[in-house]
Protein backbone atom coordinates (compact mmCIF):
# COMPACT_ATOMS: atom_id res chain seq x y z
CA UNK A 1 0.00 0.00 0.00
CA UNK A 2 1.25 3.89 -1.34
CA UNK A 3 2.69 5.65 2.35
CA UNK A 4 3.21 8.87 0.09
CA UNK A 5 0.19 10.89 -1.55
CA UNK A 6 -0.52 11.65 -4.77
CA UNK A 7 -1.54 14.54 -6.22
CA UNK A 8 -4.23 14.86 -9.07
CA UNK A 9 -3.27 16.16 -12.15
CA UNK A 10 -6.87 17.95 -12.48
CA UNK A 11 -6.46 19.61 -8.95
CA UNK A 12 -2.96 20.00 -8.47
CA UNK A 13 -1.76 23.70 -7.86
CA UNK A 14 0.05 25.72 -10.43
CA UNK A 15 3.61 24.66 -9.96
CA UNK A 16 2.50 21.18 -9.59
CA UNK A 17 0.39 21.33 -12.19
CA UNK A 18 2.79 22.92 -14.50
CA UNK A 19 5.37 20.37 -13.92
CA UNK A 20 2.93 17.76 -14.40
CA UNK A 21 1.71 18.96 -17.74
CA UNK A 22 5.70 18.87 -18.68
CA UNK A 23 5.39 15.08 -17.74
CA UNK A 24 2.87 14.45 -19.73
CA UNK A 25 3.65 16.22 -22.69
CA UNK A 26 6.80 14.17 -22.64
CA UNK A 27 5.64 10.65 -21.35
CA UNK A 28 2.07 10.43 -22.97
CA UNK A 29 1.10 9.25 -19.49
CA UNK A 30 1.70 11.01 -15.31
CA UNK A 31 3.74 8.03 -13.59
CA UNK A 32 2.70 7.85 -9.97
CA UNK A 33 6.05 8.35 -9.03
CA UNK A 34 6.29 11.76 -10.38
CA UNK A 35 2.58 12.66 -9.17
CA UNK A 36 3.77 11.47 -5.65
CA UNK A 37 6.99 13.79 -6.48
CA UNK A 38 4.59 16.60 -7.04
CA UNK A 39 3.58 16.85 -3.94
CA UNK A 40 6.42 18.87 -3.01
CA UNK A 41 6.80 21.09 -6.44
CA UNK A 42 10.43 21.54 -5.47
CA UNK A 43 10.72 17.62 -5.70
CA UNK A 44 9.51 17.18 -9.06
CA UNK A 45 11.10 20.63 -10.02
CA UNK A 46 14.62 19.17 -8.95
CA UNK A 47 14.01 15.79 -10.04
CA UNK A 48 12.88 16.86 -13.76
CA UNK A 49 16.06 19.11 -13.98
CA UNK A 50 18.50 16.47 -12.88
CA UNK A 51 17.04 13.84 -14.91
CA UNK A 52 17.05 16.50 -18.32
CA UNK A 53 20.33 17.96 -17.66
CA UNK A 54 21.67 14.22 -17.81
CA UNK A 55 20.00 13.85 -21.09
CA UNK A 56 22.04 16.33 -22.52
CA UNK A 57 25.26 14.67 -21.91
CA UNK A 58 27.32 12.27 -23.59
CA UNK A 59 25.59 8.87 -22.60
CA UNK A 60 23.01 7.50 -24.86
CA UNK A 61 19.40 6.98 -23.39
CA UNK A 62 19.52 3.50 -23.87
CA UNK A 63 22.67 3.45 -22.03
CA UNK A 64 21.23 5.55 -19.10
CA UNK A 65 17.95 3.02 -18.96
CA UNK A 66 20.69 0.41 -18.37
CA UNK A 67 21.94 2.07 -15.62
CA UNK A 68 18.48 2.94 -14.15
CA UNK A 69 17.98 -1.17 -14.40
CA UNK A 70 21.48 -1.80 -12.98
CA UNK A 71 20.63 0.93 -9.62
CA UNK A 72 16.66 -0.68 -9.60
CA UNK A 73 18.14 -4.25 -9.08
CA UNK A 74 20.96 -3.14 -6.63
CA UNK A 75 18.38 -1.14 -4.27
CA UNK A 76 15.89 -3.65 -4.71
CA UNK A 77 13.15 -0.72 -6.44
CA UNK A 78 10.40 -2.73 -8.33
CA UNK A 79 8.91 0.46 -9.62
CA UNK A 80 11.94 1.42 -11.46
CA UNK A 81 12.44 -1.47 -12.20
CA UNK A 82 9.75 -2.05 -13.93
CA UNK A 83 9.70 2.01 -15.17
CA UNK A 84 12.69 1.64 -16.95
CA UNK A 85 11.97 -1.93 -19.16
CA UNK A 86 9.47 0.52 -20.44
CA UNK A 87 11.78 3.57 -20.81
CA UNK A 88 14.50 1.50 -21.85
CA UNK A 89 12.28 -0.13 -24.54
CA UNK A 90 11.59 3.55 -25.73
CA UNK A 91 15.07 4.47 -26.27
CA UNK A 92 16.20 1.37 -27.98
CA UNK A 93 17.38 -1.45 -25.52
CA UNK A 94 17.12 -4.22 -26.80
CA UNK A 95 14.88 -7.03 -25.52
CA UNK A 96 17.98 -9.05 -24.85
CA UNK A 97 19.92 -6.49 -22.90
CA UNK A 98 16.43 -5.76 -21.16
CA UNK A 99 16.94 -8.95 -19.58
CA UNK A 100 20.19 -8.66 -18.62
CA UNK A 101 20.85 -5.05 -17.72
CA UNK A 102 20.04 -5.04 -14.18
CA UNK A 103 22.59 -8.08 -13.92
CA UNK A 104 25.40 -5.05 -15.20
CA UNK A 105 25.51 -7.42 -18.77
CA UNK A 106 24.93 -5.89 -22.04
CA UNK A 107 25.87 -6.72 -25.89
CA UNK A 108 27.90 -3.97 -26.51
CA UNK A 109 31.44 -4.53 -24.20
CA UNK A 110 31.22 -0.50 -23.82
CA UNK A 111 27.92 -0.60 -22.68
CA UNK A 112 29.05 -3.55 -20.53
CA UNK A 113 31.94 -1.65 -18.95
CA UNK A 114 29.94 1.14 -18.24
CA UNK A 115 27.06 -0.94 -16.48
CA UNK A 116 29.67 -2.40 -14.01
CA UNK A 117 31.29 0.39 -13.46
CA UNK A 118 27.82 2.06 -11.96
CA UNK A 119 27.22 -1.52 -10.61
CA UNK A 120 31.07 -1.11 -9.00
CA UNK A 121 29.84 2.73 -7.62
CA UNK A 122 26.78 1.33 -6.05
CA UNK A 123 28.35 -1.74 -4.46
CA UNK A 124 30.76 0.18 -2.93
CA UNK A 125 29.36 3.75 -1.88
CA UNK A 126 31.50 5.60 -4.72
CA UNK A 127 34.87 4.26 -3.33
CA UNK A 128 35.68 1.89 -6.62
CA UNK A 129 38.74 1.05 -6.84
CA UNK A 130 41.39 1.56 -9.44
CA UNK A 131 40.89 -1.25 -11.24
CA UNK A 132 37.00 -0.50 -11.74
CA UNK A 133 38.30 2.61 -13.33
CA UNK A 134 40.87 1.20 -15.30
CA UNK A 135 38.65 -1.03 -16.68
CA UNK A 136 35.49 1.71 -17.45
CA UNK A 137 38.20 3.55 -19.52
CA UNK A 138 40.15 0.48 -20.82
CA UNK A 139 35.97 0.10 -22.75
CA UNK A 140 36.65 3.60 -24.36
CA UNK A 141 34.61 6.15 -21.26
CA UNK A 142 36.69 8.94 -20.79
CA UNK A 143 36.46 11.55 -17.39
CA UNK A 144 32.97 12.98 -18.71
CA UNK A 145 31.66 9.76 -19.19
CA UNK A 146 32.62 8.26 -15.77
CA UNK A 147 31.47 11.52 -14.45
CA UNK A 148 28.07 10.79 -16.58
CA UNK A 149 27.82 7.47 -14.88
CA UNK A 150 28.25 8.35 -11.41
CA UNK A 151 25.58 11.45 -11.59
CA UNK A 152 23.07 8.72 -13.52
CA UNK A 153 23.81 6.12 -10.72
CA UNK A 154 22.70 9.03 -8.12
CA UNK A 155 19.85 9.94 -10.13
CA UNK A 156 18.61 6.62 -9.69
CA UNK A 157 19.33 6.44 -6.13
CA UNK A 158 16.98 8.72 -5.18
CA UNK A 159 14.29 7.38 -7.44
CA UNK A 160 15.08 4.21 -5.89
CA UNK A 161 15.02 5.33 -2.48
CA UNK A 162 11.80 7.91 -3.13
CA UNK A 163 9.86 4.88 -4.42
CA UNK A 164 10.91 2.38 -1.75
CA UNK A 165 10.01 4.96 0.97
CA UNK A 166 6.47 5.50 -0.85
CA UNK A 167 5.77 1.90 -1.59
CA UNK A 168 4.77 3.65 -4.94
CA UNK A 169 2.29 1.94 -6.95
CA UNK A 170 3.65 0.57 -9.63
CA UNK A 171 1.88 1.72 -12.89
CA UNK A 172 4.04 0.27 -15.23
CA UNK A 173 3.75 -3.26 -17.01
CA UNK A 174 5.13 -5.58 -13.80
CA UNK A 175 8.98 -7.22 -14.23
CA UNK A 176 9.87 -9.38 -11.80
CA UNK A 177 12.92 -7.63 -10.18
CA UNK A 178 15.48 -10.58 -10.39
CA UNK A 179 16.61 -12.28 -7.60
CA UNK A 180 14.44 -10.00 -4.79
CA UNK A 181 11.16 -10.63 -3.23
CA UNK A 182 8.64 -8.05 -4.24
CA UNK A 183 8.51 -4.93 -1.84
CA UNK A 184 4.89 -3.92 -1.30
Amino acid sequence: MPRLSLVDPATAGPQAKALLDKVERALGATPNMMRAMAVSPAVLDAYLSYSGSLAKGRLSGAVREQIALVAAVENSCDYCYAAHHVLGERAGVSAEDLKTSGSAQASDPKTRAALKFAKAVLETRGFVGDADLEEVRAAGHGDGEIGEIVANVALNVFTNYFNSVGRTEVDFPPVALPGAPAHS
